[in-house]
Order: structure tokens, then sequence, then C-alpha cells
């Protein structure tokens, strides 16, 4: 049996994510780009800041208010894309959502965010899950223009 379809692995991993959480807390810096995204159906309400460098996702940052999915998910999410170009992030967000909508993906691109790979099950945490990975795909579209 592999390790990730162990349901017990996967709870561990977003306790581990929402108990300590990587690149929480906002930094007072006119060079990232900042997006606010709350959920009318959850506690989640968090503030992301991304950085780019050209075409690199220097940095990424969020705090603010969020259930254990929304931390955890959006924790990993920060993990998976720094220092990735918006391409391959790109890659990881379109894997990440297929996965959660229950399409085909790529496990390996995924990493610890395979974690989320059963929220399809619970459709009132899909937001939860997903609220993180919104808000770069925002940030990344601003970036565009």
């Amino acid at each position: 049996m592999h390790s990730l379809d162990n349901p017990q692995i996967l709870r561990q991993i977003i306790m581990d994510h929402y108990q300590n959480p990587r690149h929480r807390g906002l930094v007072q810096d006119d060079t990232y780009q900042k997006v606010n995204m709350n959920s009318e159906t959850c506690i989640d309400n968090l503030d992301i800041q991304v950085k780019f460098d050209g075409d690199i996702i220097e940095d990424l940052r969020y705090d603010g208010e969020a259930c254990a999915i929304c931390t955890a998910s959006t924790s990993i999410m920060s993990e998976l894309v720094i220092g990735k170009t918006k391409e391959e992030a790109q890659k990881i967000i379109d894997n990440y959502m297929n996965m959660i909508y229950e399409k085909d993906y790529d496990e390996e691109l995924l990493e610890e965010a395979i974690a989320f790979k059963n929220t399809h099950k619970q459709a009132n945490r899909i937001k939860c899950a997903t609220l993180g990975w919104n808000g770069l795909i925002k940030l990344m579209e601003e970036s565009e223009e």
C-alpha cells in the first residue's frame, strides 16, 4: 500500500501544516502583490502576498483566519510554488484542481498536496482546500496585465 493511500498519513500531513504553517505571516513590502480571499461558508479569510521576480515566484506569504484545511493547503501550496516559474506553478495548480475535482492528475507534481485527494468526498471542504490556490491564480493573472 502506497503511504499516500493511508488516511492517517494524509491527516498527519494536514495537521503538520496546520500546526506549523510554512511561509505564514505577511511582510510590509511594496514589491509584493496582495489579494484577500474569503469564504462565505467557513471562517477562512486570508491575505495572500506574492513576490514575482520576472517569471519566477520568488516568495509567497499569507495570513489571516482559516480552518485547518485552508491553512494546510495554502502552506503546502507555498512550499510547492516558491522558486518555480509561473508556468511550472500553473501546471501544479492545474493538477491540484484536477485532483480536487476528480479528474486525471499527476501525483508526482503534487507532493504533500496529495493529502487533499479525498476532499471531493466532503464537497463543503472544497472551497477551504482551494481558497489559497485561487488567490495565487488571481495574483498570477494580475501580474500578467
